[in-house]
């Protein structure tokens, strides 16, 4: 914002200096065809009345009303002297107009430069005797007396740009290292707990004793077993994502019927139905269920909205229904949670973003599910949504294309 202001203000005053020297050049040019009249002694002009001898009907264009010295070399010679004498140094193109002969008499070139456009002297009849002065150049020479804050101007321009680039990739770093440190802290805690219960499990199962015991047995196999099959479903989640965060997902679209899928989903997430006593409405209402899509990336799309509606309640009360709608087939996972601030909804879908709650969050996890989610529901064309309110749960609608 204040990089942005800078600019604005730079840019006003560019503007301002510009039409400052359009100022001053008509300014000049008016000095030195007083400075003419004087030099010519033409006494009937009164200086003071210049603006009454002297058009300016267009900004590089000015008629000025003389008498025709008998030399009109010398009307030239002082021309070109005053107009150096006063700082107009660019083309100018010259017609001296006898009403006699109604037309020009003289036309030339003062100041002529290498890149001199062609002799041009607009027609200017007047029913008196005139010098017309046109500068073709005019608009070029004023940006060339403007080329030191034109110049000051592009160089504070970069640097600001730098100095913005900078401070963009200082955040940005100093962002990526929060989320860096953020990731560790919950990779650490989500993987301490299931080594720990499997460290106790196995020094358990080590202890002769437990031969004696197969009940025990089995319930610590079972154990050791059930932590194993956690860290594993973790790791791959983790390997998938990495894999699909630098490459474009391939996906295999076949048949499938969206209601097997959620309950494929619920399946998959007994455990954690079960320890969490989670309870299920099941509106599957859906008249057609059949869609073209990647049977396992929608597995993984429901079980994560599914996970994250019993994750984030504390006695879940989930709701899942399905519909169609004009070409789309779409579901919808309500949950009675915590529900999510607004100025956090449009950043749920962000890699490693975690809804928080204060200073702290309110499930395990390493932020990458829902920028999952997202990433599966894109690739199949589809669409989705999220409402929700603190206190009054969230509300998850995925709607994907039939074909």
């Amino acid at each position: 914002m204040v990089i942005a202001t800078i600019l604005v203000f730079q840019l006003v005053w560019l503007r301002k200096i510009y039409n400052f020297e359009q100022k001053e050049f008509t300014h000049n040019v008016m000095k030195a065809i007083r400075g003419l009249y004087e030099d010519l002694d033409i006494s009937l002009y009164n200086s003071s009345h210049l603006n009454e001898l002297v058009e300016n009907p267009a900004p590089n264009l000015y008629i000025a009303q003389i008498n025709l010295p008998e030399g009109r070399d010398s009307l030239i010679s002082y021309l070109h002297y005053e107009l150096d004498d006063f700082g107009v140094f660019t083309e100018c193109h010259v017609g001296i107009y006898n009403t006699d002969s109604a037309k020009y008499v003289y036309t030339g070139i003062l100041a002529p430069t290498k890149n001199s456009v062609a002799l041009k002297v607009p027609p200017t009849p007047r029913g008196y005797d005139h010098i017309t002065l046109f500068f073709p150049k005019r608009q070029q020479y004023i940006l060339t007396r403007m080329n030191f804050w034109i110049i000051s101007s592009v160089v504070l321009f970069l640097v600001l740009i730098l100095f913005g680039g900078s401070l963009y990739y200082f955040y940005k770093q100093k962002f990526l290292n929060e989320t860096q440190k953020d990731f560790i802290h919950n990779f650490t805690h989500e993987f301490k707990t299931p080594v720990a219960v499997i460290s106790l499990a196995a020094d358990v199962l080590k202890n002769p004793a437990i031969v004696e015991k197969p009940d025990k047995l089995v319930t610590y196999a079972g154990i050791v077993e059930n932590q194993s099959t956690y860290l594993q479903n973790q790791i791959e989640r983790l390997l998938k994502f990495a894999y699909t965060d630098s490459n474009q997902l391939h996906l295999t679209p076949e048949k499938v019927n969206i209601h097997d899928l959620i309950q494929e989903a619920l399946r998959n997430l007994s455990p954690l139905i079960t320890e969490k006593n989670a309870h299920f409405d099941l509106s599957l209402d859906a008249a057609d269920p059949l869609l073209l899509a990647d049977k396992e990336y929608l597995v993984i799309v429901i079980t994560n909205l599914i996970d994250n509606a019993i994750k984030y309640s504390r006695n879940p009360q989930v709701r899942i229904s399905t519909g169609n709608t004009a070409g789309f087939t779409y579901f919808t996972v309500r949950d009675n949670g915590i529900g999510i601030e607004k100025k956090q909804l449009n950043k749920i879908f962000k890699r490693f973003f975690r809804v928080r709650h204060g200073e702290t969050y309110n499930a395990k996890g390493f932020g990458l599910g829902l920028s999952f989610v997202k990433k599966i529901v894109d690739a199949h064309r589809g669409k989705i949504k999220v409402e929700s309110a603190p206190g009054k749960g969230s509300s998850f609608t995925v709607s994907l294309p039939v074909s």
